[in-house]
């Protein structure tokens, strides 16, 4: 055999290979789980790093099953917009809101309600248990659905421009206090003891300043983010609202999944949200004092006079006739 003619068997031979890998690579890529995550939060939010711990988490325990992609600050899909693209098909995974899902679960507005949930830990417990079962197999059913994990989003307090003395709901009357516009957010203001007043989250800081309203509510997390604390001069640590939201993948993916990857894909969101629930309580732990050494005043009211007072007027509501008998009973015994 002539070297040109061996030359060129090789060449040939290499080539065939280049091919041939490829193929297989195209193969092993189009065999991989699509998982677009669709997110509203910003990079340094404890909720958009919870997203880098799923995928690492998954490409761990099953390297090469998976193409985890993550989309930061509502960049594939709007905030609110995720359920009805996943019940499509057209996004995998995403954090869904009560408020969200309760627009097609009546039943879960129970917890879009104040005082339903105590704390983080019970939230936890509610979720994770018999509750939550119940309330996730109407969601998977109603919103095509598969909840995985739940996520501590915070606990909301009052922010006041000008301190008073809080103990139970009757000291907040006249309190011009700032809500998100929705019919269920200014329900909870008013049963708060206070008079509701609509106002966009961007004009909040401009509203404290000139007195237009007397104050609002959030997680002090988004006090410090948005420097509220500039134009207040007290916290009042009602904690009113545990807040929450729901690591959830759509069943088309979910139904599609073997046994194992299932078990992974569970694996992975529990490992997401204990890497956001710690080290969020831990920044609402450390807080408090920033507040305190800003000049704000931080007092905490009587908690137990507030949670009677909201809860029964939640239950003489048109808001509570959803909640499926004895579920807010069975929520409070939950210890």
């Amino acid at each position: 055999m002539t070297p040109s003619i061996l030359r060129r068997g090789l060449l040939a031979a290499t080539a065939s290979a280049v091919l041939l890998g490829g193929t297989v690579l195209s193969a092993q890529a189009q065999t991989r789980v699509p998982m677009r995550i669709s997110t509203p939060a910003v990079a340094d939010d404890w909720h958009a790093r919870m997203w880098t711990v799923f995928k690492e988490s998954l490409d761990k325990s099953a390297p090469g099953e998976f193409d985890v992609q993550i989309n930061l600050n509502a960049s594939l899909f709007k905030q609110g917009a995720e359920p009805a693209a996943m019940a499509r098909g057209n996004l995998e995974l995403a954090t869904i809101s009560a408020f969200d899902i309760a627009k097609l679960v009546p039943e879960f507005s129970v917890f879009t309600a104040g005082y339903v949930i105590r704390d983080p830990a019970h939230q936890q417990k509610v979720f994770n248990g018999p509750i939550g079962n119940e309330l996730f197999k109407l969601v998977s059913d109603k919103m095509d659905v598969t909840v995985l994990s739940t996520i501590y989003l915070g606990t909301r307090q009052l922010n006041l421009r000008e301190p008073r003395a809080v103990k139970t709901p009757a000291d907040l009357k006249g309190v011009k206090l700032r809500m998100p516009g929705s019919k269920e957010w200014l329900f909870l203001g008013e049963a708060l003891g206070a008079t509701a007043t609509p106002l966009a989250f961007g004009e909040v800081y401009l509203g404290l300043k000139t007195g237009t309203i007397d104050g609002q509510d959030n997680p002090l997390p988004t006090v410090r983010a948005a420097k509220f604390y500039e134009v207040t001069k007290q916290l009042v640590l009602t904690s009113h609202l545990v807040d929450g939201i729901f690591l959830s993948l759509s069943n088309k993916t979910w139904n599609a999944l073997s046994a194992a990857q299932k078990q992974k894909v569970r694996d992975a969101a529990a490992a997401a949200a204990a890497f956001n629930n710690e080290n969020r309580l831990k920044e609402e732990a450390q807080i408090v004092d920033f507040f305190k050494q800003q000049g704000l005043q931080v007092v905490t009211p009587d908690l137990a006079a507030f949670r009677s007072h909201v809860q029964q007027t939640y239950l003489k509501s048109d808001l509570a006739k959803t909640w499926p008998a004895g579920l807010l009973d069975r929520i409070n015994a939950t210890q």
